[in-house]
């Protein structure tokens, strides 16, 4: 339990404190992610505190792996979190407490209605339009079959309404004649979701409840608990799901993935977490926000009330923005893997190359899975293989002897300084000749490339190194 003292400091200091509570029933879903995502930014951007709380009372359900899972990927966000995970499992007898309370102060009763007899009274209160009601409800417990389980319902207010004035949807208004008394405590001496939420949530000092608006209606019968026990109710905001792209449904096939599916498809944390911030959230027109600029803007009352809709190639617009802020020794560091993949074999000069070569490529890959075609030219076998409409520009006339001026021109070695002094070296040789720039280029571009994807000629002369790049022009000259 909370003491008084951080009673009154929650209260009376505005401190934000939110949480991000996911069941580890599956791994780090990406509208999980942004709910996080804007818990942790509404807490850290108001020096508050968020917590994590695993919501595993599902033991059938409840994998360790997922646990693993949801863990790695907020921290491979950047979402740290105040004090160690909370099991909503271990915190069992809180639950149970709490619901022995509500019993006593008569605002719970016992309930003996379960199987077939509870199902006839859900379908016969259907039937007539009614709000199912047991019948123990009203009924003396010593009425009841003697060593029979029982489960503990809550004792719902009949008439009214429950209002929930919710920062993102505004005053949404539930009938209490259409919220029955839900179970609270299960015959087998198990909590139930919606109490578990609300004990853990005041317990662990929630000041604001962030998630998705499929939970709207889980909203209106805590709120009925937190009014029962005395509790303040935390400042609920209920976030529009994310919808695919056709505006149906989030699925699979919409790109509704794991985290760790997006970092294997080579998307950046910063990227991916910068296109879940727009997704529902908007600070003018502005679509690149760093980090420290979303914990500055953030706030609910920009979140949409319209459903995201999820599109991939927006995200890799967005990441393409961070792939090219990335420092040379990070895109290596983090291409690595990707190139490795692809067959590569990442020896000493091949990693030279790729240094040498970062600052070209960043900008040529949208995520960190393009590298590999991005950077293929550097990896390339010698003699390289030139086949098809690669090796058309080595058949025209003079080619052969353009490519041996170049290889005479590049032996001055202070050409290869920077990609700018190599560019000039060839411009220079185009003069002299007395030709136009498509007589060097294109048999220089297939000599060195074989016609794989690459940057600038000076850029890729520099990539490659003055050994590399003039033998493979020498390969190729008689």
């Amino acid at each position: 339990m909370p003491t008084d003292e951080k009673d009154a400091r929650k209260n009376n200091t505005g401190e934000a404190v939110t949480r991000f509570a996911p069941s580890p029933t599956g791994f780090l879903h990406i509208g999980g992610a942004r709910t996080a995502l804007f818990n942790w930014l509404y807490a850290r951007g108001r020096g508050g505190q968020f917590h994590l709380r695993i919501e595993d009372t599902d033991r059938a359900r409840h994998s360790e792996d997922a646990v693993a899972a949801i863990i790695d990927g907020l921290a491979w966000l950047g979402l740290d979190w105040d004090g160690e995970p909370v099991s909503q499992y271990a915190r069992r007898d809180r639950h149970v407490e709490i619901a022995n309370q509500l019993l006593s102060d008569g605002k719970a009763y016992k309930c003996w209605l379960a199987g077939e007899d509870l199902n006839a009274a859900r379908e016969a209160a259907k039937t007539k339009g009614v709000r199912f009601e047991s019948p123990w409800r009203d009924r003396d417990p010593s009425d009841a079959p003697s060593g029979e389980p029982f489960a503990i319902r809550f004792r719902a207010p009949q008439d009214g309404e429950t209002v929930i004035d919710d920062a993102v949807q505004g005053a949404v208004r539930f009938p209490n004649a259409a919220l029955d008394d839900l179970i609270i405590l299960r015959s087998d001496g198990n909590p139930t979701y919606n109490l578990a939420v609300v004990v853990d949530d005041h317990d662990m000092g929630v000041t604001h409840v962030i998630r998705g608006d499929d939970h709207l209606n889980n909203a209106a019968r805590q709120k009925q608990i937190y009014d029962a026990l005395g509790w303040p109710a935390p400042q609920f905001a209920h976030v529009p799901l994310i919808h695919g792209s056709d505006g149906a449904k989030l699925s699979k096939r919409h790109g509704a993935l794991g985290v760790e599916a997006y970092r294997e498809m080579g998307f950046l944390p910063e990227g991916l977490a910068n296109y879940l911030i727009r997704l529902g959230w908007s600070h003018g027109d502005d679509e690149i926000i760093p980090r420290q600029k979303a914990l500055e803007w953030f706030d609910l009352d920009s979140i949409k009330k319209a459903p995201a809709r999820l599109d991939l190639e927006k995200l890799k617009s967005i990441n393409a923005h961070y792939m090219a802020q990335l420092s040379d020794e990070a895109f290596c560091d983090k291409a690595a893997a990707f190139i490795r993949d692809a067959g590569v074999d990442l020896d000493a000069e091949n990693k030279d190359r790729l240094k040498r070569a970062a600052p070209f490529l960043k900008s040529r890959c949208a995520t960190l899975a393009d590298a590999p075609a991005a950077a293929a030219f550097l990896f390339l076998a010698r003699p390289l293989a030139i086949e098809g409409k690669a090796a058309k520009p080595l058949a025209k006339d003079g080619a052969l002897d353009m490519l041996a001026a170049i290889d005479s021109a590049l032996q001055d070695e202070t050409r290869w300084q920077t990609p700018e002094s190599l560019d000039a070296a060839l411009k220079a040789l185009a003069e002299e000749k007395n030709v136009g720039f498509g007589a060097v280029g294109p048999p220089l571009r297939a000599a060195l490339t074989a016609g794989k994807p690459s940057p600038g000629l000076g850029e890729v002369l520099y990539s490659l190194g003055p050994d590399e790049a003039r033998a493979r022009i020498r390969d190729i000259i008689p």
